[in-house]
């Protein structure tokens, strides 16, 4: 079978809390081996298109598909990794073991972990104990748990929040040669300089998907150079269209 083209693709995807609709009839694709930004203020949907596309969140309608399957299908568990913002590790024992842990459940071997451990610069600081780390390393430690899986769509909710600059760069650096190795990106973030750095962005407003362009389209569209300013004359021009 062929491979398809797009790691995601969603139709037409509303989800709803109580009476309020979260987000309101998506759609767009994710193509595969790329880096593509979730932009959009805090409460605009992010989280929950994300947990959407990893298959844990309750849908209201529309189709949502990961690397050709169904989202949330039993197949998907070790081909799709995310991070949350919440640190995903046991606090009462190493970083070490938690990658450990995690690499058993994806059957990874010792040098899967060790290349995990690397890849987030957490080498120096793999006999700490999570309750042990900062918050920039609790960061790191939970990518590296999600890292051993080596999964082929990795989706990672805001993971550069509260990181010093000088992270946010090496972090960003790394995304890239994911990326370049063939792994799907999913990147969430409210910075619209993070930008930057994605290959393409989904912008979101309030659960509406206002544009899936490039950096240099979002410019373009818009006769901004600086992209904040860029979305927000996105979100003016759909105001009043």
């Amino acid at each position: 079978m062929a491979q398809a083209t797009h790691a995601v693709e969603i139709r037409n995807l509303s989800v709803r809390r109580g009476k309020r609709t979260v987000l309101h009839e998506i759609s767009l694709t994710i193509p595969r081996g790329s880096i593509t930004g979730l932009l959009g203020p805090s409460g605009c949907g992010k989280t929950t298109l994300m947990r959407s596309i990893v298959g844990t969140q309750i849908v209201a309608s529309g189709e949502v598909t990961a690397l050709g399957s169904p989202a949330g299908s039993t197949e998907l568990r070790r081909r799709i990794g995310y991070v949350t913002q919440a640190p995903s590790i046991y606090n009462d024992i190493s970083v070490r073991e938690n990658v450990r842990y995690h690499a058993a459940l994806y059957d990874r071997d010792h040098e899967a972990t060790e290349a995990a451990l690397t890849a987030v610069g957490m080498r120096e600081f793999a006999g700490q104990r999570g309750d042990e780390l900062s918050g920039g390393q609790l960061t790191r430690a939970s990518l590296a748990c999600a890292l051993v899986a080596q999964p082929e769509l990795l989706i990672l909710d805001e993971p550069t929040v509260g990181l010093d600059p000088v992270l946010r760069v090496d972090l960003w650096k790394q995304f890239r040669e994911l990326a370049a190795g063939g792994t799907t990106l999913l990147v969430s973030s409210h910075v619209m300089d993070e930008a930057e750095h994605c290959d393409r962005l989904l912008l979101l407003r309030e659960g509406n998907l206002l544009a899936q362009l490039s950096p240099d389209e979002l410019r373009s569209s818009t006769g901004e150079q600086n992209l904040e300013n860029a979305f927000l004359t996105l979100i003016t021009m759909g105001e009043a269209a």
